[in-house]
């Protein structure tokens, strides 16, 4: 037999896809950065590590930054702000 069949064929890994790479890159707009604390920015980049860590794509939604001064009026204008890397704002969010 060419491959081997699981003892349990309805067992099925749905949460872990070997496609999908988990980034450890965290961005956000320019202008909230530069609003946060050191002690903000770590627990956000420490946050979506642990979550690249363990296979997700997302961090915890406990690390969620709210500082109420970011209105937006629509997904337009979030898509136009200046997304920059947290660990170095000196990179644009798609920067290696």
């Amino acid at each position: 037999m060419p491959f081997k069949l699981r003892s349990n064929p309805m067992e099925r890994n749905f949460g872990v896809s070997p496609i999908k790479k988990a980034t450890r890159k965290v961005c956000l707009p320019k202008a909230k950065i530069a609003r946060m604390s050191s002690e903000e920015k770590q627990k956000v980049i420490n946050a979506k590590k642990a979550a690249a860590d363990a296979g997700k794509q997302v961090r915890s939604s406990k690390s969620n930054i709210t500082d109420g001064s970011t209105k937006s009026d629509g997904l337009r204008d979030w898509v136009k702000q200046d997304w920059r890397q947290v660990a170095n704002p000196e990179k644009k969010c798609g920067e290696a």
